[in-house]
Formats: C-alpha cells, sequence, structure tokens
C-alpha cells in the first residue's frame, strides 16, 4: 500500500473532492464579491472617504500610531516570556509550597480577560489612590495574561520530555536547577516554539485592546479619523488600512520567528568541531551533549 494513514480516494471519490472543492471556492467568492459590492454600493471606494489619506499628517500619525503598538507590543513580549519563565520553574518545582502559589498565580491570570485587566488597571486602581497612564496599563494586562499562557506551554514543554532526559544529566552530577537549565528548557522551548511563536501574535493583536483605555495605538486613531465628517467619515477606509497593517506586522513576526527557529533547530558548529573524551560506558546521547557545552565541569 501506498499510504498508512488513510485509503486512497477512488475515481468516485476523487469527483466528489473536486466537486467540492470547487463549490467551496465559489461560495467563498460569492461572499467576498457580495461584500465588496456593498461597500461599493455605500460610497466606501469614493475620492471623498479617501482624501484624508492623500495628507502627510495622516500618515506620519498612522506611523506614530504604529510606533506606539509596537512599542505596547516590545515591552509586552519580553515581559510575557520572562514571567512565563519563572512561573513554569515554579510550577515544576518538587515542593508543595512553591508549586501551588505559583499554580494559582497561573490560574488566575488566565482567568481573567485582558480587557477586563486592562480597565482594572487603568479605571480601578485611581479608586484606591494608584493612576497609571495607558501604556502601563496595556503592557502589564498583557504581559500578565500571555506570560500566564506561556508559562503553561513551556510547562507542556518540559513534560513532554522523555525521563531519560533528566535521568542522564543526574548522572553527570547536574542539580536539578542545571538539568532544568541545561538539558530541559532548551528542548522544550524547541519542541514548542511554534505555539510560542502563536502567542505572541496573539500578544500583538491583543495591543488593539488599548483603544479602550485611550492608549494612542492603530485602532484608536483608526477610530479618531474614522469619526471626522470634515474628510467623509472614511472609518471603513481607515478599517482597511489598518488591518492590513496587523497583518504586515504579524507576518512579519512570523517570518522573524520563523527564522530563529531554524536558527535553534542547528547544531551548533563547536559541538561538531571540539574534540570530545570518550566516556564512561552506559553513557547517554544527553550526557554526551551536555559534557560537550561544558555543563559536568560545572557540576563538579
Amino acid at each position: 500500500m501506498s499510504s498508512v494513514l488513510y485509503d486512497v480516494p477512488g475515481p468516485k471519490a476523487i469527483v466528489r473532492n473536486r466537486v467540492l472543492g470547487v463549490v467551496t471556492i465559489l461560495v467563498v467568492l460569492a461572499i467576498v464579491g457580495f461584500f465588496v459590492w456593498r461597500l461599493a454600493d455605500t460610497g466606501q471606494f469614493t475620492a471623498q472617504k479617501w482624501s484624508a489619506f492623500t495628507y502627510t499628517n495622516v500618515w506620519m500619525d498612522i506611523l506614530k500610531a504604529t510606533g506606539a503598538t509596537l512599542a505596547a507590543f516590545a515591552a509586552a513580549a519580553v515581559g510575557a516570556l520572562a514571567l512565563g519563565f519563572v512561573l513554569a520553574i515554579g510550577r515544576l518545582s518538587d515542593h508543595r509550597w512553591v508549586r501551588w502559589p505559583f499554580t494559582a498565580v497561573i490560574e488566575l491570570f488566565r482567568a481573567i480577560p485582558v480587557l477586563v485587566f486592562m480597565f482594572l488597571l487603568y479605571y480601578g486602581f485611581p479608586v484606591i489612590g494608584i493612576r497609571m497612564e495607558p501604556y502601563w496599563a496595556v503592557v502589564i494586562a498583557l504581559v500578565c495574561y500571555n506570560g500566564s499562557v506561556l508559562a503553561e506551554v513551556i510547562r507542556a514543554g518540559v513534560e513532554s520530555l522523555p525521563r531519560g532526559q533528566a535521568e542522564a544529566g543526574y548522572a553527570i552530577g547536574l542539580r536539578k536547577a542545571g538539568v532544568m537549565r541545561l538539558v530541559l528548557l532548551p528542548q522544550a522551548v524547541r519542541a514548542m516554539m511554534p505555539v510560542i511563536i502563536a502567542q505572541l501574535v496573539v500578544t500583538l493583536k491583543d495591543t488593539a485592546l488599548g483603544f479602550v483605555i485611550t492608549y494612542p495605538e492603530l485602532l484608536f486613531y483608526a477610530k479618531y479619523i474614522g469619526a471626522q465628517p470634515t474628510v467623509g467619515s472614511p472609518i471603513v477606509p481607515a478599517t482597511i488600512i489598518v488591518g492590513a497593517i496587523y497583518i504586515a506586522l504579524c507576518l512579519l513576526l512570523s517570518f522573524v520567528a520563523t527564522l530563529v527557529e531554524k536558527r535553534l533547530r542547528r547544531s551548533p558548529r563547536g559541538d561538531v568541531a571540539a574534540p570530545v573524551q570518550p566516556l564512561q560506558q552506559g553513557a547517554t546521547d544527553t550526557s554526551l551533549i551536555v559534557a560537550q557545552r561544558g555543563g559536568a565541569g560545572a557540576a563538579v
């Protein structure tokens, strides 16, 4: 048999699949065509609706809003990754008095919606005398939520590794911190990199929630320019332009993250060129890798 996952479709199945494919394409084209027709019928493609985007000042403001979006995303991404590693390590602790509080924090942060978190930080904290800028309210809310999600992603990646990986590290004298840092976490991050990338894309898109608390990011400016009657209230054109910018940013982030993932999967050059002393009989591949990187010498 040429396939072990499914039966090769016969002549009738091939015809049926082709018919379903053509029907699906026609339905999608019909839906897209309907929306384009409604936009044209309501005058969304007229010169008046798009006249606002012929001014240099408008594009400068869009550039500033894009910078504000990227500033919030950069801080939130770094903070979420750092918090995720800290929470994941605490969640994986062997001590209950450490593991349970970290688990409670993760579940709490994951349960609170990001928008509710932003509302609490920006509108709720002033009641108790703590005032916060919109930027920090957006960043802290994104860090707490996405950090808790990434913590579960990293924990799942560590626990999915074979037990022999950790046992090999202990066998050459590493403590748990060394095993986690040199053996488990690098493999878990490489294994879960697609999920981490997807969560960072979600973080980038969630910055749009900041417009609710008046943070001047892309969606906030799109709402502002779309409500100006002097230029025809171009809410739909502004939304289209902002949506295209978000798509471009997400594609760029995915491209950069894919390059990083490919680089992480490559074997370090030093491991190939460096001479390796023969190990004792019964040593595993993981102990060999750690010994080559100097982990065994640091542990001794």
